[in-house]
């Protein structure tokens, strides 16, 4: 009798990695296109594939010159890959349920420098959360716009706030409040001191400008042609630039009001960059442990009360 190994592959958490990574970049059409969810490198993002490939035996895709397309496996892979990591989110939920209802961590991402936002209820939140359920444990972490969603998605935070124009599949997106963005000069820029009815369009985009590196669509390539601009990947880190005269940048005008009433920065009548942002709480689909949905809640209904 000759024995036969057994060719069932079993799944690890380095192949749920490379999983999660293909996913990403079927949802988005391509490698270039998922590098902004994933925040990975074009090469990296490209092993990864290959290394999926090699571990399942099949070719999952064609990517180079003539664009990204799926083989029928990869495909089948996609499809396989979405059911498996869709039950391994509900078992995750259905875990945390067994714990005390409202006790244990709570992660939130949240973007940068909004605490002198006034419309945003956050710190009513933790106050309600404090009093109410004392054993739950927040844990905030300060992260870049795309960086909050992808991290929702794969279990590294509970629930995101912030705004981003990427949305991922998975996840379900309640609006809190619209955040007002405009161009700002620092002191010693030679507008800063220029009549406001004098001052152009044109005479603004004259200067060099500092852009955030995650924005994309039309508001990013309008500034990457000129070698003379800058890429800032926070919003304080763009400050500074626009506070050192150097740059004109597009500010969340609250954060922005703090410097001005110092007489260090200056609103531009540039109503092309003026813009609000929809600031959106973003959880991952399906069930939810008692602890991430009622701090979720607890979020929105405190910017429900302040409407």
């Amino acid at each position: 009798m000759r024995l036969v190994q057994s060719t069932v592959m079993k799944i690890s958490g380095s192949d749920l990695h490379l999983l999660r990574v293909f996913e990403s970049v079927v949802r988005n059409g391509g490698i270039s296109a998922a590098q902004m969810e994933l925040s990975l490198s074009q090469p990296t993002i490209s092993n990864h594939l290959t290394a999926l490939e090699q571990r399942i035996g099949v070719k999952l895709c064609g990517r180079g010159r003539r664009g990204f397309s799926l083989t029928e496996e990869g495909r089948r892979v996609y499809d396989i890959s979405l059911e498996l990591t869709g039950m391994l989110d509900a078992s995750s939920a259905r875990l945390s349920g067994l714990r005390s209802a409202l006790s244990g961590r709570v992660s939130v991402g949240i973007v940068d420098c909004m605490a002198t936002d006034p419309r945003l209820k956050i710190c009513e939140a933790i106050a309600e959360v404090s009093r109410v359920a004392p054993e739950i444990e927040l844990n905030l972490k300060i992260m870049r716009p795309n960086n909050i969603t992808r991290a929702v998605a794969e279990n590294e935070v509970d629930i995101g706030i912030g705004g981003s124009s990427i949305k991922v599949a998975g996840l379900v997106y309640r609006n809190l409040y619209r955040e007002e963005h405009a161009a700002f000069c620092g002191a010693v820029h030679p507008l800063f001191h220029v009549a406001h009815d004098t001052i152009t369009s044109p005479d603004c985009y004259a200067y060099p400008w500092v852009h955030r590196g995650y924005w994309n669509g039309s508001r990013g390539h309008r500034f990457a042609n000129s070698v003379f601009n800058s890429v800032a990947f926070d919003i304080e880190a763009e400050t500074l630039m626009v506070l050192s005269g150097a740059f004109i940048g597009v500010l969340p005008v609250h954060y922005a009001s703090v410097f001005e009433e110092q007489g260090r920065l200056r609103r531009l009548p540039v109503s092309k960059e003026d813009y609000f942002a929809d600031i959106e709480l973003a959880t991952r689909a399906g069930e939810q442990a008692a602890n991430v949905g009622y701090v979720a809640d607890a979020i929105v209904k405190a910017h429900e009360l302040h409407l």
